[in-house]
């Protein structure tokens, strides 16, 4: 199973993912949605994960910024 979580600051961006990620796919396991990227920064700094969905247009701190935040990165990552 991969572990994965979603960081995007609009809702239904994540609802959405979260739809297509259970009816089309069958070995992801969504252990965390985040809103605010520094939420999930925190999240990604204690947890172990395999996948990132990750939104670049954010306020305050996007996507690129995130994960230099985080370097070095252990998990692969898709833009959203």
């Amino acid at each position: 199973m991969t572990k994965a979580i979603i960081i995007d600051d609009e809702h239904h961006s994540i609802e959405t993912l979260l739809w297509k990620l259970e009816n089309y796919t069958e070995n992801v396991e969504i252990q965390a949605t985040f809103t605010d990227p520094e939420k999930g920064m925190a999240y990604l700094k204690n947890n172990k994960i395999d996948l990132l969905f990750l939104d670049i247009e954010m306020p305050v701190l996007n996507g690129f910024e995130l994960l230099q935040k985080l370097k070095p990165i252990n998990f692969d990552v898709i833009f959203t």
